[in-house]
């Protein structure tokens, strides 16, 4: 058990944080779905930590105020973009704290440093926006002390902790409605974690990796295509949305004797009544500015009064916006496909057909014809093939045509996974979109599918007494089978499926059947059925046992 740390292990708890971001800093940057972002986040995040780490090792004394000083100091230097500086002032507040302890701190005062971070870090925003970064560390901050008086062990303090980040980023998509539409979590907010995780791993002595790093967003469940986006949406919006076209961003050094930080504290006044997006923060010896504005010249005025520039950065973000749209229309191809499936094995698999998305849905879990059509808007394809893989969802996809402009939509009515497979897999690239539709429409009339579930109720169906419990085989309008168990179950059902023509059984195992079990109903299958290939694949799917696919 280690209830406290020494200032030794505290720089490995910084490096270790930094590192952990850097080797992790393209998955973060992946997330960055704002249409004219000021920088790649996880590089900028990544960039400012090994500013504060280069000043860390360059300080000989051992102390925590030195320390601490030199994280603050050198984490504000290098301080890139909002993630950047935002994360720059959580650890200023966080060393503010940690800078009085003599000798170590407990899972206390590291609580207390937590809340100071989060104070430091809404303060040296203009408006602060909820479902970011901020919100992440607020939320834990607001738990740390409760965590502290329950756990003394640092191991479990953080991983209290942690746990607590990582719900909180899951809500980020809810409270922040561009992450919700891209379907992502806050950047900023992964970032973060990622750093937190560093602590952790630097005082369990584990390897740093890239495993552990969570994205996902509301219920865990989404692929990872559909976490990080593909920016393709970008596409869509409109240029006036950007009110302040320049990003503008520098320090002021060596400033003058009469300047204060009540100075500062107006210059950011002027700043936000000239442009957004303001952050003004530092002492009387360093100042960082960033600000989008139209006017960057009256900006930079009004930070001559207070010292000397220093590199300075202004960005055309219109321009910005305008390469990244012409870049994707000249990328967009002229069809794409869209799937829809529940489990992760079925949607790796319409990944391998060249599927370019795929959302969460299926039976218990319709997706909207808004869900589908954002989907759609995020294929950088001017037709879209949509297979609903459900009878229930197929008129939800046609209700989604009416929800987009800039595509056309045309749904493949297939009403189970199986028959998808069947459509993705009659798509060819150099045909017609006519020709393609027809094909895929023809692919799903010959193929044969069933699932494996069990009853939810007592009844009497299809010549079938059926009791709760029941394991039960059947297609899309009726039951065909019933077992005792699930492979008595699933032969009895291949058995009423099987054509004479039928050469392949595929089956796809769910939840609740283990890949062993899998591989020994394959045995009994290819026994029952000599003549006919038998191939299973994980799917990973709720509710079936098993799904069925004879051809």
């Amino acid at each position: 058990m280690q209830k406290t740390i020494n200032s030794t292990e505290f720089r490995k708890m910084v490096a270790s944080g930094a590192r952990m971001l850097e080797i992790n800093r393209a998955k973060v940057d992946a997330l960055n779905v704002f249409p004219v972002p000021d920088g790649d986040t996880g590089t900028n995040m990544s960039l400012t930590l090994q500013s504060a780490v280069k000043e860390m090792n360059a300080c000989s004394s051992n102390r925590f105020q030195e320390i601490c000083d030199a994280v603050s100091k050198g984490a504000l230097r290098g301080a890139r973009g909002n993630s950047g500086v935002i994360s720059s002032q959580i650890f200023r507040g966080i060393c503010s704290v940690l800078k009085d302890t003599k000798d170590t701190f407990d899972t206390k005062t590291f609580a207390k440093a937590l809340e100071a971070g989060t104070k430091v870090a809404y303060s040296a925003v203009s408006i602060p926006k909820e479902g970011t970064i901020l919100t992440v560390v607020r939320l834990m901050s607001e738990s740390a002390s409760k965590l502290a008086a329950k756990n003394k062990d640092f191991v479990d303090f953080l991983n209290a902790l942690i746990e607590v980040g990582d719900e909180a980023l899951a809500k980020t998509p809810e409270l922040l409605p561009v992450l919700k539409k891209a379907g992502v979590v806050d950047s900023g907010g992964v970032g973060l974690m990622t750093i937190m995780r560093g602590f952790l791993a630097a005082i369990t002595g584990e390897d740093i990796g890239t495993d552990s790093i969570p994205t996902e967003a509301s219920d865990g469940k989404r692929g990872e295509d559909d976490l990080f986006g593909d920016n393709s949406d970008i596409v869509n919006l409109d240029l006036g949305d950007i009110e302040f076209a320049y990003c503008t961003e520098f320090f002021i050094i060596h400033l003058k004797q009469i300047t204060t930080l009540a100075d500062i504290d107006k210059l950011k006044e002027k700043l936000m009544s000239i442009g957004d997006s303001v952050i003004c923060i530092g002492d009387l010896e360093l100042v960082k500015v960033h600000v989008h504005t139209n006017t960057p010249g009256i900006a930079l005025t009004y930070a001559l009064e207070l010292g000397e520039l220093d590199r300075l950065k202004i960005e055309n973000m219109l321009e910005e916006n305008r390469a990244l749209k012409a870049k994707l229309e000249a990328e967009k191809k002229e069809m794409g496909m869209l799937a829809i499936c529940a489990g992760a094995g079925l949607e790796e698999i319409f990944k391998d057909l060249m599927c370019d998305r795929v959302i969460e849905g299926g039976q218990t879990m319709n997706p909207s014809a808004q869900d589908i059509a954002d989907a759609v808007q995020k294929i950088n394809a001017s037709s879209v093939f949509v297979f609903p893989n459900n009878s229930n969802v197929i008129l939800a996809a046609e209700q989604a045509k009416a929800l987009v402009s800039n595509r056309t939509i045309h749904v493949i009515p297939t009403k189970n996974v199986a028959q998808g497979f069947s459509a993705a897999l009659a798509f060819n690239p150099e045909a017609s979109v006519p020709e393609n539709k027809t094909n895929m429409t023809h692919a799903i009339d010959f193929v044969a599918s069933g699932m494996v579930t069990h009853a939810v109720r007592n009844t009497t169906m299809n010549g079938f007494k059926l009791k709760e419990g029941d394991i039960i085989g059947l297609d899309n309008k009726r039951i065909l089978a019933k077992g005792d168990n699930i492979d008595d179950c699933t032969i009895a059902l291949i058995k009423a499926l099987k054509r004479d023509d039928h050469e392949m059984i595929t089956l796809y195992y769910g939840e609740g059947v283990t890949e062993e079990e899998a591989q020994a109903l394959v045995g009994k299958v290819s026994e029952a059925y000599p003549d006919c290939d038998v191939d299973v694949h994980y799917g990973g799917q709720p509710v079936y046992y098993y799904m069925v696919s004879l051809e």
